[in-house]
C-alpha cells in the first residue's frame, strides 16, 4: 500500500512514527475504506506495546482537562502520547474539536502528542468499530501511552473495559450523575477512581461515599483478576494537582497486572470482545443490506406494526429465509 511518499508505503511511514501517516490511516479506517483495513492487517503484528488507558465518566467531570494534564506529565517524562476522544456528535461535524477538545489545544503543536477526535456513531458502549482500529494504529505508530476518552453516557459505558489495560473513572463532586455512578454497573469497572474538581466543598463527602462502596466489595477486586485495591485520588486537573499521584497509580496498576500475569489475560479477553464486536457490526450491516429490498420483510414489519405478529416471530422467519 502506498501513499504520497514515493518508494515508501503508508504502513512503513506509520510504523516509523510519521504523524501525517497516522492521521491518514485513521481517516481511511473511519471512512471504512478497504485500504484502511489492509493497513491494519499490516500494522497489527507491531502493536501491543503501548499502555492503553481508558478514561470514562459523566459529561462535565473534566476528562479532557485531566487528559491534557496527563499528556503534559507524560511528555515531561519523555514519553510520546496519543489521545483518542470518542464523542456522541455527528460524524459530519467537528463538534468535538470545537467543544471539549479545545482544552487539548496546548498540545496541538507538540509532535510528541497526537490527538484525534471521533464520533461514536451510536455505539452504545461509547466506542465504535473504527475507534478500536484507530487505537491499534496509534499503538503501532510507536506511541508510549494511548489515552481513550469515551463519551460518558453512564451505565452503557462499560464497553471501555474491553479495550484498555487500565480504566480510570472520573467523578465530579456535587454531581447527580456522579452519585448515580456509585449505584450503576459502571462502578464495577474502574481500576482507579478520580474525584476531579477537588476544590468543591463536597469533595470529601464524595470520597467517603466512593470508599464506602469499594469497601462493600462493589469494585474492590478489580474485575475477575488478582486482587487490586482500587485507589481514590483527588485532582484539580486544570492546576495539575493530583496528576503525579494519578500517573503513579496508573503505572502501579500496569506493573501489578503485568507481574500477576493478568495483563496478558486481560488483553486476550479484550481482543476476544473486539473480534465479536466487529463480527456483530458486520453481520448487522450485511443483514440490513440483504433485507432492504425484500418485500416479504416489509410485509412482516406491517404485521408487527399491526400487532398481528410479535417481533421475535418476525425475526425468526427472516433468519429462516436468510438461512434457506
Amino acid at each position: 500500500m502506498t501513499d504520497s511518499a514515493p518508494g515508501q508505503s503508508l504502513s512503513e511511514r506509520l510504523l516509523a512514527g510519521d504523524r501525517r501517516a497516522l492521521a491518514r490511516a485513521i481517516t481511511l479506517v473511519e471512512s471504512d475504506d478497504p485500504r484502511g483495513w489492509e493497513l491494519v492487517r499490516e500494522v497489527y503484528p507491531h502493536t501491543g506495546r503501548a499502555a492503553m488507558v481508558g478514561l470514562t465518566g459523566a459529561p462535565g467531570a473534566g476528562k479532557s482537562t485531566l487528559i491534557s494534564a496527563l499528556a503534559k506529565h507524560r511528555r515531561e517524562q519523555g514519553r510520546s502520547v496519543a489521545v483518542l476522544s470518542i464523542d456522541p456528535s455527528s460524524p459530519f461535524t467537528h463538534g468535538a474539536l470545537l467543544g471539549d477538545r479545545i482544552r487539548l489545544t496546548d498540545h496541538f503543536l507538540d509532535p510528541g502528542v497526537f490527538i484525534r477526535s471521533m464520533a461514536n456513531r451510536g455505539a452504545l458502549g461509547g466506542l465504535s468499530e473504527a475507534a478500536l482500529q484507530a487505537a491499534l494504529l496509534m499503538d503501532g505508530a510507536g506511541r508510549d501511552d494511548v489515552f481513550l476518552e469515551t463519551v460518558g453516557v453512564g451505565q452503557a459505558e462499560v464497553d471501555i473495559i474491553d479495550h484498555a489495560d487500565t480504566v480510570v473513572l472520573v467523578l465530579m463532586p456535587g454531581s447527580g450523575d456522579s452519585i448515580q455512578a456509585l449505584k450503576a454497573g459502571i462502578m464495577e469497572i474502574p481500576d482507579i477512581i478520580v474525584v476531579n474538581k477537588a476544590d468543591h466543598p463536597l469533595t470529601d463527602t464524595m470520597v467517603r461515599e466512593v470508599r464506602g462502596v469499594l469497601a462493600l466489595g462493589a469494585a474492590g477486586h478489580g474485575h475477575d483478576e488478582a486482587y487490586w485495591s482500587v485507589p481514590v485520588i483527588k485532582t484539580q486537573a486544570h492546576l495539575g494537582e493530583g496528576v503525579p499521584e494519578l500517573v503513579a497509580q496508573i503505572d502501579a496498576h500496569r506493573a501489578f497486572i503485568d507481574a500477576a500475569g493478568t495483563l496478558a489475560q486481560r488483553r486476550r479477553r479484550n481482543l476476544r470482545s473486539e473480534v465479536l464486536a466487529i463480527c456483530t457490526h458486520r453481520l448487522r450491516r450485511d443483514l440490513e443490506q440483504r433485507i432492504a429490498g425484500d418485500p416479504r420483510f416489509q410485509e412482516l414489519l406491517d404485521e408487527v406494526v399491526a400487532r398481528r405478529l410479535d417481533p421475535a416471530s418476525a425475526a425468526a422467519e427472516i433468519l429462516a429465509r436468510l438461512e434457506g
